[in-house]
């Protein structure tokens, strides 16, 4: 019999005006958030993504101290503590993108992963930061050197009631080397949340994931936000969130306008297969490797 596990993705529109204080944004985002974990609960879902920073807009899009605010303990604040109840209640895995304050003025971009029965798992902190242009003003970009640290906590992998979960975000997906980390440790589902706009990077949304897939031989969740978020309009979010399988074969997509709860099913005895097919693993040479660190 195969093992499939319901996946769901949530891509959101978050349609609050970036000038409005904090706790309306994050007031926002986390009632809207949770009817779409109801929904994709009542889709059947066993573990659910939302995307990346969920708990506001993508606020990187300028410099500014009040985004601070937003920080919270992991796992000790208050959403963390909220959606281990929530994950209790539904009986579904969840991995909660959140903007992380590990003391004052230390700062990450990471993921909390809480199990079926509410229990955390641990953390995932994003490593690479970008701090890169894009819209039409100089002074909108990515911006996230201004707030985040890069992650220290390594590419770990958590043992959960579906499965294999290891999490990667956003700008994460440029680099293999932490994908190929994550297959190593085991991963049989990697989630990417994320925000990116079309123009700078589109065209490789359905390039680079799909080919972490195949190299490494497990599936890719990928999630990007939805619209235009204002008042930067540093281009629009276009969604399209997917499910990928370890041959590259997309499973469910989603829209490129619509906030809504990608669904799809992932038979996670197709690694198995597809590695017996595909010895990479066995085929790699680590040992031929160690230049790359030194570069």
């Amino acid at each position: 019999m195969s093992h499939i596990v319901r996946v769901g993705l949530i891509q959101s529109h978050h349609e609050v005006p970036g000038e409005e204080p904090v706790s309306v944004h994050k007031a926002y985002a986390v009632d809207k958030h949770l009817g779409m974990i109801y929904e994709a609960k009542s889709r059947g879902a066993q573990i659910v993504c939302l995307q990346e920073l969920f708990v506001g807009p993508y606020f990187c899009a300028e410099q500014n101290p009040k985004w601070y605010e937003l920080t919270e303990k992991i796992p000790d604040g208050p959403t963390t503590k909220m959606m281990q109840s929530v994950a209790k209640e539904t009986q579904m895995v969840l991995i909660v993108p959140l903007y992380e304050e590990e003391q004052p003025g230390v700062y990450y971009n990471a993921a909390a992963v809480i199990d079926a029965d509410g229990q955390y798992l641990g953390k995932y902190r994003k490593s690479h930061i970008p701090q890169v242009q894009a819209g039409p003003s100089p002074d909108t970009g990515f911006w996230e050197k201004f707030y985040f640290r890069p992650g220290n906590l390594g590419y770990p992998v958590f043992e959960t009631a579906v499965g294999r979960i290891g999490v990667y975000i956003c700008y994460d997906r440029h680099f293999p080397e932490g994908a190929r980390a994550l297959g190593l440790h085991g991963a049989e589902i990697v989630f990417n949340p994320s925000a990116t706009v079309a123009g700078l990077s589109k065209y490789l949304w359905k390039l680079e994931q799909p080919a972490h897939a195949v190299a490494n031989g497990y599936f890719v969740g990928a999630i990007n936000r939805v619209g235009v978020e204002s008042p930067w309009n540093m281009g629009e979010f276009y969604g399209e969130s997917y499910l990928v399988d370890p041959r590259g074969q997309f499973v469910a997509q989603g829209s490129s306008d619509q906030s809504e709860v990608v669904i799809g099913d992932a038979d996670l005895d197709l690694i198995r297969e597809v590695r017996n097919t595909w010895q990479f693993f066995r085929d790699r040479r680590p040992e031929t490797y160690d230049p790359l660190t030194a570069l």
